[in-house]
């Protein structure tokens, strides 16, 4: 494991403190406290998963997963329940390969979010990765309606060191994004990256918005890889899965960012985004550092979290 792998592992599983003492202090209590593996076993730590935000659907397939684990291997001891429950866990969370093609063509990645997710923060982040990796990485502050959203960009792009198309505030989106694809394309960028307004109060406008960009993507540069990620903060548990599935209706969504796990005891949340929703996590923010942003490694996640 690569030092800042390790590094950003050690951060994890500090990150995760709330959610450990959420979730697995109460867990380990159960393993030890428990001498048969019964129903009120059972229900003990149905009870506490739902509690720490993994929700009603994903624990019940992790109950089913864990029961059959237990009848198959004929295991006895409730303390041996809980690799089976680790691994059940990682299981839901596995959709696959968990590619991040953007990253290797000429792509055009949309980013959505409501106001307050860290949605701004995790493109800076985001482009700075990129840029370090050698890409030429160009931002589109698409997101014109939000107070200084446009100034905040401008700023993380200059941190990034990548460059910026922007209009003036009140701008349409659409209109920027058409010139941000112009740009990528005369100046042969690598990754285009668009922030894009995430109005869900109003999703019938949001909807027309995004479709209006589509479009405009679609007939300038057809030939980019696409992708559309999510911003979620985890801190809210429960109604990042809800903003989830509206965002759904709204854009073809590709990926999740899940930030604010640092402060959250509701860290089982990504848990039940991947399992409930058939997206993956595929970026996780734990501070505010520029590394703080990284790639989602499930194992690692459920490693940390049982730490």
């Amino acid at each position: 494991m690569a030092e800042g792998r390790k590094g950003f592992f050690g951060r994890l599983v500090e990150g995760l403190q709330k959610t450990r003492d959420n979730i697995v202090s109460g867990i380990d209590s159960i393993f030890s406290g428990f001498s048969a593996i019964d129903d009120d076993f059972y229900e003990e730590i149905e009870e506490t998963l739902i509690m720490g935000d993994l929700g009603i659907a994903t624990t019940m397939k992790v109950m089913e997963d864990l029961r059959q684990q237990v009848k198959e291997q004929h295991i006895k001891e409730p303390s041996e329940c809980k690799t089976l429950l680790m691994d059940s866990l990682k299981r839901q969370m596995d959709l696959g390969e968990n590619a991040y093609e953007f990253e290797n063509r000429k792509s055009v990645v949309l980013v959505i979010g409501v106001n307050g997710v860290g949605k701004t923060t995790s493109i800076g982040k985001l482009a700075g990765q990129l840029k370090d990796q050698g890409k030429r990485v160009i931002l589109a502050a698409a997101d014109t309606f939000r107070a200084a959203a446009v100034e905040q960009l401008t700023e993380w792009a200059g941190r990034a060191g990548v460059e910026i198309i922007a209009h003036q505030e009140g701008s349409d989106p659409a209109a920027v994004v058409y010139d941000a694809v112009a740009a990528a394309k005369a100046r042969g960028a690598d990754v285009l990256i668009c922030d894009t307004a995430g109005r869900l109060h109003n999703k019938k406008n949001l909807m027309e918005e995004l479709k209006k960009i589509d479009r405009v993507i679609s007939r300038e540069y057809p030939d980019a890889y696409r992708e559309t990620l999510v911003v979620l903060d985890g801190t809210t548990g429960q109604n990042a899965l809800a903003q989830a599935r509206q965002f759904m209706e709204a854009a073809d969504v590709t990926g999740i960012i899940l930030t604010k796990l640092d402060g959250t005891a509701k860290g089982g949340i990504a848990v039940a985004i991947q399992s409930e929703l058939g997206i993956p996590v595929k970026y996780i923010g734990i501070g505010e550092k520029i590394d703080d942003l990284q790639k989602f490694d499930a194992d690692a996640f459920i490693n940390a979290l049982f730490a």
